[in-house]
């Protein structure tokens, strides 16, 4: 709703400066007034074309507001301070609007929007929450803004050929030196114990996690000698990965496959599903990258050096760059190494041409991997040339669901630092020509997750005396240091089970387990959000699960309060807003009026401004405006609650319209709840 009346707002102006000056303004500035005593509405308008007309902005403004006359949905204009234009609105109209919403002509998005990428190699740790729940709120923003949610698909890149996973590679087959029957055998005793025991940790991305911590520390032993030899080791691991066909890249695809599976178990336990699982092995073996090298190449984006610490490795030219004659730039991007395996970047850039439909006679085959509760399934990639078993290759009679999309936009969620990589795809698809390509490539950078002191003693770590000063910890996988996904969502989960047995010991054990999971969930994906993207969060237990202040609980806890009442009126949220129409206009503004009823119209404003919320999340690309919009409104709601008595009003005209007023909240916090993958719980 104020978004509709700010664009009509901005085009009556705009038209009374094109029919009074002559100008041609693409848009006029709107804000929000400090107060709602001077409007809901205002814009400096006069301000800024004092210079461009000659006069005295009161006297611009004073001009304008005569000539806007009467504009639907507003009850007047005024000219104020040295010379902005404050609107007031017709508030029992916009109340009126407000229940009954009309519904809003949407663009089409073609997005394509890449997230939670986790290599596979071991469990999921907190810094992949952020990046999964980041990335699963934008797509379903993305989706609540274009008139075709189809048209939003969401990608998770694996890349199952990187040097992770060749780490744990190693670790099987040097450190514990076991043979492919032997891995393959320990997968499956892995999946039976996780799935009798219901425990994440006797799964196989858990093992994964401890053999990952282990190798990483072997590399780093021994003398000078034995270090260079298991730097060559893990070197001769990726290239034999990335090869295929023998024993190594088969425990990498045994292992690879397994942890996936794991990874898509753990996010779904966060309301995220995923569309399509491109792999980093069919970039290689189905020949995307050599067309894409040959487009390298040709274009002059790569050239061979022969010379300083990158000869024989193939580099990215560097725009600008300088260099004494006869010498090589040392600070160029490697994308292919001297040994002729691909670098990460190099297997980017032709991930990213498959993107953008550049690259000619390229396509993944695929296969369902993985199927939801609601029977939706995911596709993941596979090479299309091979074939099954029975000797039938795969792309036979197979329909290939997800060719290359021709996306209007590509968002990769990747962390800050990997900005250098994502900045090189991007340099590298303008070198080749694509320059509007890579002007639609986005990334859309977050900071890294990491632990208050607190919350790391919680789970166990020996803090150092300094580390406890200090705001937050960082984690890492590599160290072992960190907390695993399943880890954090468990420990929330028994932490509200405890609240919810407290408080809710009639209802039954399924339920209250259901409930436990609904707190805890959106305790962490609301942590994960509330702040913007690019600020390093210090995750604690205690300040996620609290249902005072700015979190998912207190947000939930107003849904239950709004039920309550409801279900105390014995009425529907839809029946309560039908008895509402019956209400005249006046009727309405006159509960509206008066400063006893300001918080009331200051709820409704709220609860109106879905739309533009939407708005600023999807032009500033960032999740947490809605965040801070669903705080706000819950905070409003439970001032209102305090402040005005639904259950004891006497006067059944102003009942209907309190009433209205808390069904009216309930589907906007439920909406913006449902936008941020939070569920409203019945009870808490």
């Amino acid at each position: 709703m104020v978004l509709e009346l700010q664009k009509r707002l901005g085009g009556a102006i705009c038209a009374v400066l094109k029919q009074k000056y002559g100008l041609t303004v693409e848009s006029v500035p709107l804000e929000t007034p400090p107060d709602l005593r001077l409007g809901e509405i205002a814009t400096p308008i006069a301000l800024q074309l004092a210079r461009t007309l000659r006069k005295a902005p009161k006297v611009i403004a004073q001009e304008i507001v005569t000539a806007l006359g009467q504009v639907e949905g507003f009850a007047g204009f005024e000219v104020a301070g040295a010379g902005y234009i404050n609107a007031r609105l017709d508030r029992g109209a916009f109340v009126k609007d407000a229940a009954f919403p009309a519904r809003r002509q949407k663009p089409a998005i073609f997005a394509n929007v890449e997230h939670t990428s986790i290599n596979p190699n071991k469990a999921a740790h907190i810094g992949h929450l952020r990046n999964a729940v980041l990335g699963d709120t934008w797509a379903r923003l993305l989706k609540a803004e274009s008139s075709s949610p189809d048209t939003v698909i969401v990608q998770n890149y694996i890349d199952n050929t990187g040097v992770q996973v060749a780490d744990v590679v190693v670790g099987f087959l040097h450190l514990e030196k076991k043979t492919v029957a032997e891995v393959r055998q320990l997968v499956a005793d892995c999946e039976k114990r996780a799935e009798a025991s219901g425990r994440p940790a006797d799964a196989i991305d858990y093992y994964c996690w401890d053999l990952y911590a282990r190798t990483s520390q072997w590399y780093g032993e021994g003398t000078d000698k034995e270090k260079a030899a298991r730097k060559q080791l893990r070197l001769d691991t990726l290239h034999a990965i990335e090869h295929g066909g023998n024993e190594t890249a088969e425990i990498a695809d045994l292992i690879s496959t397994a942890v996936l599976k794991r990874h898509l178990e753990t996010m779904l336990r966060l309301g995220i599903e995923y569309d399509f699982l491109p792999r980093e092995s069919e970039i290689l073996h189905l020949k995307f990258w050599d067309a894409a090298f040959a487009k390298l190449k040709e274009s002059g984006v790569l050239y061979k050096e022969t010379q300083g610490k990158n000869a024989g490795c193939w580099v990215m030219t560097r725009p600008g760059a300088e260099t004494a004659e006869g010498e090589a730039d040392e600070d160029a991007k490697v994308i292919v190494r001297s040994n002729g395996t691909v670098t990460y970047v190099g297997k980017d850039i032709a991930y990213h041409l498959w993107k953008f439909h550049l690259l000619e006679g390229c396509e993944f085959g695929d296969e369902v991997f993985y199927t939801y509760p609601d029977g939706r399934q995911c596709y993941r990639s596979i090479d299309n040339r091979s074939v099954d078993a029975n000797g039938t290759p795969y792309g036979t009679g197979v329909p290939v669901h997800f060719k290359a999309s021709g996306a209007d936009y590509v968002f990769n969620v990747i962390d800050a630092r990997q900005s250098d990589a994502q900045a090189n795809v991007k340099e590298a698809l303008r070198g080749m020509g694509y320059v509007t390509q890579a002007d639609q490539l986005r990334h859309f950078t977050y900071e890294m997750v990491a632990l208050t002191p607190r919350c790391a003693e919680e789970l166990g770590y020996a803090i150092s005396d300094e580390d406890k000063e200090k705001p937050y910890i960082e984690v890492s996988g590599r160290k072992g240091f960190g907390v695993k996904a399943d880890d954090l969502i468990d420990k929330l989960i028994a932490a509200a089970r405890a609240e919810v047995d407290a408080r809710q010991a009639g209802r039954g054990e399924a339920e209250r387990q259901r409930i436990a999971a609904q707190i805890a969930i959106g305790a962490l994906r609301y942590f994960m959000l509330k702040v913007t993207r690019n600020s390093v969060i210090a995750f604690d237990f205690k300040d996620a699960l609290s249902f005072e202040g700015e979190t998912g609980p207190y947000i939930q806890y107003a849904v239950v309060r709004i039920r309550n009442i409801l279900r105390k009126c014995e009425a529907a949220a839809e029946a309560v807003l039908t008895e509402f129409s019956a209400l005249d206009k006046g009727c309405v503004a006159r509960f509206l009026s008066g400063s006893e009823n300001e918080d009331i119209w200051a709820l409704w404003l709220r609860a109106g401004r879905r739309s533009l919320v939407l708005e600023q999340c999807i032009a500033g690309s960032e999740p947490a405006f809605l965040a801070k919009h669903a705080f706000q409104l819950a905070q409003e709601f439970n001032n209102f609650y305090h402040r005005h008595h639904i259950l004891t009003e006497e006067d059944p005209e102003r009942k209907k319209f309190l009433l209205a007023t808390a069904a009216v909240v309930l589907r906007e916090l439920l909406i913006a709840l449902d936008w941020l993958g939070i569920e409203g719980p019945e009870a808490m």
